[in-house]
């Protein structure tokens, strides 16, 4: 079968390398239509072929400043002249299937996406359950019509979806995929009393509120630290100033920047516990790191978070914003090692069935699916 992922601004870059990779090692021919990784260079395509389609101008003028606001303005321009590669590429693969990871403008992805449906068996990836600007959320709803498939993370993405008034049988939940470290041996168990908050900063993800905690944290675990490592693209300052007049500043290493897959390893080898405290989110591609390298979470219960960790018992799970939770459930497992060896062996679990080789099979039985019904329920 031949295979198009499309994820045109690469929102996703190491989900869709390991799920083409998974793909491929079945059997299938797998193209990735993207656009250029900025952050870092990109996964080298272990048998796909990767085709970068997307903002090639400002991808190259800008390649060592991704965060720059002329980006947004030239991104907009090459956007359109994009989309135009991208169906010209379509045709010419002729694929079997069309996966589309992300729409990055549902206002305007809904008009190509409406004319690869008419085509071709096509099936969406709603990582988002929701947009979350509001002129996009009519033609999201459109485009969750206009595909044969619908895949989702977690069972309230498809409670939220099937409210939305997608038929239920469009909706597959299919569990993110474990990021495994580069290795076959098992993780080690974690040790010591080190906190991890990992990843993009941004004031959703609540790092205010697990740095508002730390003085309770503190209390019950004297030597604890916090490791903040991560690419702040908000900035932190407000958050250094209260970590200050809290008296716990010194408790924290920031290691602000862009964490390049060559240290994630380490980074997370060196956590206790992972700590998640977003306000909104609808999946984690950190918690998924986490849970690969062995290392319990305390997680906000928010969309795929909260049911993972549940489902497998890789930790602890907190109302979103409620610091006192926050801080008795990092103590709880910082201090109980009975605790922490069962949220461990609960990760372990988790890496074993959350493969990316069960991911590509549950992937494989939804094509055939679709394969059946090209261009159902496509408006005419």
């Amino acid at each position: 079968m031949r295979i198009a992922l499309v994820d045109p601004l690469g929102y996703s870059t190491p989900y869709d390398d390991r799920l083409a990779a998974a793909l491929t090692a079945l059997g299938h021919e797998v193209h990735l239509l993207t656009a250029p990784f900025l952050l870092d260079d990109a996964p080298e395509p272990e048998g796909y072929v990767r085709e970068e389609l997307f903002i090639p101008l400002s991808a190259r003028l800008l390649r060592g400043s991704p965060r720059a606001r002329v980006r947004r303005v030239l991104k907009g321009a090459e956007y359109l002249p994009s989309v135009r590669r991208l169906l010209r590429r379509i045709a010419a693969l002729d694929p079997d299937v069309v996966h589309v990871q992300w729409l990055p403008r549902p206002e305007l992805d809904i008009r190509w996406l409406r004319r690869v449906a008419r085509e071709r068996a096509t099936v969406l990836t709603a990582h988002n359950a929701l947009p979350r600007r509001a002129r996009a959320f009519e033609p999201w709803r459109e485009a969750l019509g206009t595909v044969g498939r619908v895949v989702v993370h977690s069972q309230l993405s498809v409670d939220t979806l099937v409210e939305l008034g997608v038929e239920r049988e469009r909706l597959v939940r299919m569990p993110h995929p474990a990021f495994d470290r580069p290795t076959d041996e098992p993780p080690a168990r974690p040790a010591g009393h080190v906190l991890l908050f990992f990843g993009l900063i941004r004031r959703h993800k609540g790092l205010d509120v697990l740095v508002a905690a730390l003085p309770d944290i503190v209390e019950r675990v004297p030597d604890v630290r916090l490791v903040v490592a991560g690419d702040p693209l908000e900035p932190v300052d407000s958050v250094r100033e209260v970590a200050r007049s809290l008296g716990v500043d010194e408790r924290i290493e920031w290691k602000l920047g862009f964490v390049p897959d060559s240290e994630v390893t380490s980074v997370l080898a060196g956590a206790t516990v992972v700590v998640l405290p977003y306000r909104e989110i609808w999946n984690s591609g950190v918690l998924a790191l986490a849970i690969g390298h062995g290392r319990p979470a305390v997680v906000s219960d928010l969309g795929a978070m909260g049911e993972l960790v549940r489902e497998f018992g890789a930790g602890r799970v907190v109302a979103p914003e409620d610091a006192g939770a926050l801080a008795s459930a990092c103590a709880d497992l910082l201090t109980d090692v009975a605790a922490l060896s069962a949220a461990y062996e609960g990760t372990l679990a988790a890496r074993a069935a959350l493969t990316w080789e069960e991911a590509a099979r549950a992937h494989d039985r939804v094509y055939a699916e679709v394969l059946g019904r090209v261009g159902e329920g496509v408006p005419a």
